[in-house]
């Protein structure tokens, strides 16, 4: 029989995980030759992120009540079998109305697999070990966007954006293999099941929760910052400030590197601190990088030199906030944790999506949409957390402790 120690957990569910991020930021440096393909702009071809990521939001809503009805394991490999066929066929898409459709597939699959993972953790430990055992996990995920995009300028300059997609299916499989044979089912045999009402009564039950949806905000605001970010990227980094797609990888990775310093951060803070108080610190940076962004745009003073160090900043600070919410909302649904992560993810990416849309529908050849919708969702996610979480929570898990 199969044993799981916390750093089996944390490197399975994190292989997991990065299929999100590399279906994500692989085919970012080849969007310009990819919108060439489609015969769109480059705008409106980056509204393949955005629906992505809602494609990524309804899986994670449907996949996450089966996974507590029928195991995390037969989800989560249906769901990869899914996303492997939809990467294949988006190899001979040619229009953008078959990019977007084949998309929306590719992530219905994607979100059922990866609504797992949190669910896994959670089946095997509880508290601030879960929230370590997430944030060991965070930091290893992190090595799939860091080496998304370089992966993905490679394969544009051995042949085309369409080995992008064949890397991606490879992948799917690889994960298939490495699910299959070794991870044991999680899940309790002898856990509740419940039924269509009761899954509608579960999101219901979370969706009223003061604090709980204090984290899920949270989550929420900063996941829509950061697709706001990744969203506009190739435009304002290879299109307006010059970037070429060789060297975007490295820009674009520098993030990564800052996300994931930021995790292990967290982890050592965990250890006097509660994951409330880390929640509200990275927060709190993340609305004044958001404020200095507005300020550099607005004086004309926005640059590859200026701006690329606030990104960084921003960016890692989902380092302090994501892996704390997720562990804190799980403490309240220990007995339906698959059915809150599904909520959680649903509406994180379903706010990245909006975040998306709103950078590139409008087709303005400047930083303002992706600088503006930064600012709006920073702020949000602070009132959010101390409107509906407040300072109680922080002093409950200290005294618990």
């Amino acid at each position: 029989m199969l044993t799981l120690n916390s750093r089996r957990v944390a490197l399975l569910v994190a292989a997991n995980t990065a299929l999100a991020p590399f279906a994500i930021d692989a085919y970012l440096p080849a969007m310009p030759a990819l919108a060439e393909a489609v015969g769109a702009s480059i705008h409106h071809t980056e509204l393949s992120i955005s629906t992505f990521l809602a494609g990524f939001a309804l899986g994670q809503l449907t996949g996450g009540p089966l996974s507590d009805r029928l195991g995390r394991k037969p989800v989560l490999l249906s769901g990869l079998v899914i996303f492997l066929l939809a990467s294949l066929m988006l190899t001979t898409v040619g229009s953008l109305g078959e990019l977007l459709a084949w998309r929306l597939v590719q992530a219905l699959g994607g979100g059922a697999c990866v609504v797992n993972s949190a669910a896994i953790v959670r089946d095997c430990f509880q508290g601030r070990e879960a929230a370590k055992v997430m944030s060991t996990m965070a930091m290893i995920m992190m090595l799939a966007p860091l080496a998304a995009p370089a992966v993905g300028s490679g394969l544009l300059y051995l042949a085309d954006w369409w080995l992008i997609f064949v890397f991606l299916a490879v992948y799917a499989a690889f994960l298939l293999w490495l699910m299959g044979t070794k991870l044991p089912e999680t899940r309790a045999p002898d856990a509740p099941t419940a039924s269509p009402r009761q899954v509608l009564r579960n999101y219901g039950s979370v969706l009223r929760h003061r604090e709980g949806m204090g984290y899920v905000l949270a989550v929420a605001a900063t996941f829509a910052g950061m697709f706001a970010f990744i969203t506009a990227s190739p435009f304002l980094y290879i299109t307006h400030y010059g970037v070429s797609p060789a060297i975007y990888p490295v820009v674009f990775g520098a993030n990564v590197v800052v996300m994931a310093a930021s995790n292990r951060v967290n982890i050592r803070l965990l250890r006097r601190r509660t994951p409330q108080q880390n929640m509200r610190l990275g927060l709190g940076v993340q609305l004044g990088v958001a404020l200095c962004l507005t300020l550099l745009v607005a004086s004309g003073q926005d640059s590859l030199y200026t701006v690329v160090p606030l990104i960084m900043l921003f960016m890692g600070m989902v380092g302090l906030i994501t892996p704390n919410a997720i562990a804190s909302l799980l403490e309240h649904f220990s007995h339906m944790s698959a059915t809150a992560t599904a909520l959680l993810g649903s509406i994180q990416f379903t706010c990245g999506a909006l975040a998306g849309v709103v950078v590139s529908g409008f087709e303005i050849d400047s930083a303002w949409p992706m600088v503006l919708t930064m600012l709006a969702v920073s702020l949000a996610g602070n009132l959010a957390l101390r409107g509906l979480v407040g300072r109680a929570a922080g002093r409950e898990v200290t005294s618990a402790s």
